[in-house]
């Protein structure tokens, strides 16, 4: 264990080992074997976190700086990410398992995250109101909504790390991020470019632990004014819980069972890659991930064996290799969740037509690329996200039903929708209870575009223009400019 790399909490501007000394290891999911130990913050490291937080809003060197100049901190900082990607990718490769090509080119992207929200920066505006007294001048200034706890997953920490990040940092937040304990070094790779960027001590610390000595002190402390919370439903209801402490403004963004719907006039090769994107891309470990895939009758079997010819020469391996298509997944009870799921499924009739099991002849958290063909709706592959390489398909007959079939979840994040009957598209899209809908595509993602869920999948959206009015709050200025005295407030006109 002493031959590890090891990680300590960034807090305050410096590198600090946790006040109850807890070390934890993080295990490479490729070969099952610990890579690196982090300390783990308990509730007094989480104090220290959140007062500097505190007293960064207090400093002049944050306070007081311009909102131009803001935006130049975080064009420094996406500079930095870019230059430092592979570096970023391979701790997140090592970590996660997914895979180097894809977190290395994911990060390298994520600098247009930051420059966009650098963008915005000083573009945060009030407004002169046009108040019905007279001789009274009233304007408001949007102002920073103060410390932001965000808490951030595992499989797209770059990404969804500056969906949050950026626009509080833009808006003039501070910032603690509690990277998830499961895989956090590459936040703490990440919290040496805060650092060298050159933003002041406090304005962003990085911590990471268990939920008792870390999460819940954090997301209930009663100086945390908002918290950006990425991860499951179950865990968001403790969240809102804790939250009730501090009366935080709380966003979320969890879970999904994504449908893709296949209509019968849809290009059968882009569907086919729509669904393989949208199930075996980064290993099914995402929460857009198009599980349930919705297909018109008439059109199954030639899409089943267009994915199964296109799935056959998936590679399944070594994350490191530029060569592979699909790593291992992070934790071995996904692969737990998998096998009874799929259990299930197969005693309600679903028929597996490839993959099924682990890759036995890799060392790591490995499973193959599968698919079922289910029978009924409620199918347990249709319910259950495994967050994995797991893709069921069920077939429907009309518009209106594959539109009930896609709304029967209690999940609402993504959905697709392959036609190329645009009047079709407009319309299904329109009812789908879903924040996001690609049509004739899948898991496209910009800086521009807002992302969230309805339903189990949360609430509040994050990227796009509007998401950083969500990191500050209004405040109104009342100015009396008449030379009179105020009025005797006993005196009713």
């Amino acid at each position: 264990m002493t031959d590890l790399p090891h990680y300590q909490m960034f807090i305050d501007g410096t590198w600090c080992a946790g006040a109850s000394g807890q070390v934890m290891h993080s295990s490479n999911p490729a070969t099952g074997q610990n890579w690196a130990t982090f300390d783990c913050a308990s509730s007094a490291d989480v104090d220290r976190a959140v007062g500097a937080a505190k007293r960064a809003l207090s400093d002049p060197a944050w306070r007081d700086i311009s909102q131009t100049a803001r935006g130049k901190l975080l064009y420094k900082l996406a500079d930095l990410i870019e230059e430092n990607a592979e570096q970023l990718g391979m701790a997140e490769t090592n970590d996660s398992g997914k895979l180097l090509a894809e977190t290395a080119t994911q990060t390298r992207y994520v600098g247009d995250y930051y420059r966009y929200f650098a963008g915005l920066a000083d573009k945060i505006e009030g407004s002169v109101l046009p108040i019905d007294k007279p001789d009274m001048h009233v304007f408001t200034k949007r102002v920073p909504i103060g410390i932001v706890a965000a808490v951030v997953p595992w499989n797209a920490q770059m990404f969804l790390t500056a969906t949050k990040l950026g626009p509080a940092l833009a808006a003039g937040c501070s910032v603690i991020l509690k990277a998830s304990e499961l895989a956090p070094a590459p936040m703490f790779e990440f919290a040496k470019l805060i650092k060298q960027a050159g933003f002041p001590g406090g304005v962003v610390s990085v911590i990471t632990g268990d939920a008792e000595n870390c999460a819940i002190p954090l997301t209930r402390h009663a100086d945390v004014d908002r918290i950006a919370f990425t991860g499951g439903p179950d865990t968001a209801r403790h969240v809102i819980r804790n939250s009730a402490e501090n009366f935080a403004a709380v966003s979320l963004e969890l879970g999904g069972k994504s449908p893709i719907i296949v209509f019968e006039d849809a290009d059968i090769e882009s569907a086919a890659n729509g669904l393989i994107a949208g199930n075996f891309g980064a290993s099914g470990q995402s929460c857009v991930a198009g599980t349930r895939g919705l297909v018109h009758r008439s059109v199954l079997e030639t899409l089943v064996k267009t994915i199964s010819e296109k799935s056959s020469s998936i590679v399944v391996g070594d994350p490191l290799n530029p060569n592979t298509h699909m790593g291992p997944l992070c934790t071995p009870d996904q692969i737990e969740t998998i096998e009874r799921t799929l259990e299930k499924a197969l005693a309600q009739g679903a028929e597996i037509h490839f993959g099924g099991n682990r890759v036995d002849d890799l060392a790591g958290n490995y499973f193959a690329p599968t698919l079922l063909e289910c029978k009924s709706p409620d199918t347990e592959t249709l319910k259950v996200e495994m967050f994995g390489p797991v893709m069921s398909l069920l077939p429907f007959d009309t518009e209106e039903e594959a539109i009930e079939l896609a709304n029967e979840s209690n999940f609402g994040l993504g959905s697709g929708v392959f036609t190329q009957n645009l009047a079709r598209a407009h319309r299904v899209s329109d009812r789908l209870r879903a924040g996001i809908c690609w049509i004739n595509t899948y898991r496209a993602v910009s800086p521009i575009a807002p992302f969230g869920g309805f339903n189990e999948s949360g609430y509040g959206r994050e990227a796009g223009m509007d998401s950083i009015m969500d990191y500050t709050r209004t405040r109104t200025t009342w100015i009396n400019t008449s030379s009179e005295p105020m009025a005797n407030p006993f005196v009713m006109r």
